[in-house]
């Protein structure tokens, strides 16, 4: 986790200025929507929501971004245990979709407020160009004062459902996270169960809350719970994708009261996470919302123009071409001992890699920029992401 060690007095003016976050990204976990009899907790969402309420009336503008589909849908369908089968995940999503959005609905409409339904895939933040639209049609429902209410498309997502096991976004935090970034949000808030970060798992000889994180916190990971595909190890990943996008990230428990009244007025609740932008738009879209389709094996020579130079990657450089993609999908460029130092957009497909790689730009057909194999304009270095 990239970032500094900072005093107490520093730590207290950061939090303060949670006060004038004017964008909100809200994260519920499984265990804040539903209780541990398999039912939605409709008085804790309640409460939430004229929260959501309040803010809004203070001038911010807030996502809401919910886990608990699959929980509720399992119990609409009467299921004896947690489904674990992939199928039978996607049955309960459908199941568990529209019953929460409605739920989430009729809460808002009682105070006042209008909901709007987004589901997204993994393709919906590794195309370019939807990912762009999704900047626009968010944005927009904010303009006419809706709350989106945000989730995975779980009934037809394959690998982001299956336990953890996707590619870009495997579970809601995540998500969250994703959606923070590209929305340029000032706060993210990951509210689940717990009051925060701990230095070992809760109710462990020794565990100690953590005010507020950075590069030197020591942390033992607990397992996430059987409900949820998180777990504080997920959340503490989406605060480094959102932190390096320039959003504070506070991770609280949901069921306390007032938690984000309390946490955006610069209180210490929850674990801080403060900002540090140092990626543009495109570099955080490379780093965080593609799935690598391959990789390009490269010499010593080019790593080095790559990672100090800031350089394209040429032809020259490239000694090894792995898997099988097209021209414009993303790849991790690699040293010659298998570790990942880069990824970025590939002006070559991975024949074309093959047939090209060792040549001089001479020797190739006049491609123009095409000449390059990785762009440096196209690329992000992995140590600039905390990776």
């Amino acid at each position: 986790m990239a970032g500094n060690r900072v005093s107490r007095a520093t730590m207290h003016i950061e939090r303060e200025s949670l006060k004038n976050a004017t964008r909100v990204v809200v994260k519920l976990g499984t265990n804040v929507v539903m209780r541990p009899d398999g039912h939605p907790a409709i008085g804790r969402l309640a409460l939430l929501v004229e929260e959501i309420r309040d803010l809004q009336a203070a001038g911010k503008e807030v996502l809401l971004v919910s886990s608990g589909s699959v929980g509720l849908g399992s119990r609409l369908l009467d299921l004896d245990s947690a489904p674990r089968k992939l199928v039978d995940r996607q049955a309960c999503a459908a199941a568990g979709q529209g019953a929460l959005v409605s739920l989430y609905c009729r809460l808002m409409d009682s105070v006042g407020l209008t909901g709007a339904q987004v589901l997204l895939t993994e393709s919906d933040f590794t195309d370019r160009q939807r990912y762009l639209n999704l900047h626009t049609t968010l944005g927009r429902l904010l303009e006419l004062g809706v709350v989106p209410i945000i989730n995975e498309n779980d009934t037809v997502s394959t690998d982001e459902l299956a336990l953890g096991k996707g590619e870009v976004f495997g579970d809601n935090d995540r998500l969250s996270a994703l959606v923070a970034s590209r929305l340029e949000a000032n706060l993210l808030v990951l509210l689940s169960d717990v009051d925060g970060v701990y230095t070992c798992p809760p109710g462990q000889p020794g565990s100690v809350l953590i005010s507020t994180y950075d590069d030197e916190s020591e942390v033992l990971i607990g397992k996430a719970s059987a409900e949820g595909r998180g777990g504080m190890a997920s959340k503490i990943d989406a605060a480094q994708i959102a932190t390096t996008a320039g959003v504070a990230v506070v991770i609280a428990n949901g069921s306390h009261p007032n938690v984000l009244s309390e946490l955006i007025g610069g209180e210490e609740v929850g674990t801080f996470f403060p900002s540090h932008k140092v990626l543009n738009s495109r570099k955080r879209w490379l780093a965080f919302a593609t799935a690598s389709k391959g990789r390009i094996v490269v010499n010593e020579g080019a790593r080095r123009a790559v990672v100090e130079d800031h350089a394209s990657l040429l032809p020259r450089g490239v000694i090894g071409v792995e898997g099988d993609f097209s021209q414009g999908d993303a790849v991790d460029l690699v040293c010659l001992d298998g570790q990942p130092f880069a990824r970025g957009v590939s002006n070559f497909s991975s024949s074309q890699a093959r047939a090209a790689k060792g040549r001089h730009t001479a020797e190739l057909p006049d491609r123009g920029r095409d000449r390059t194999v990785v762009h440096c304009e196209n690329l992000v270095l992995l140590e600039e992401v905390g990776s």
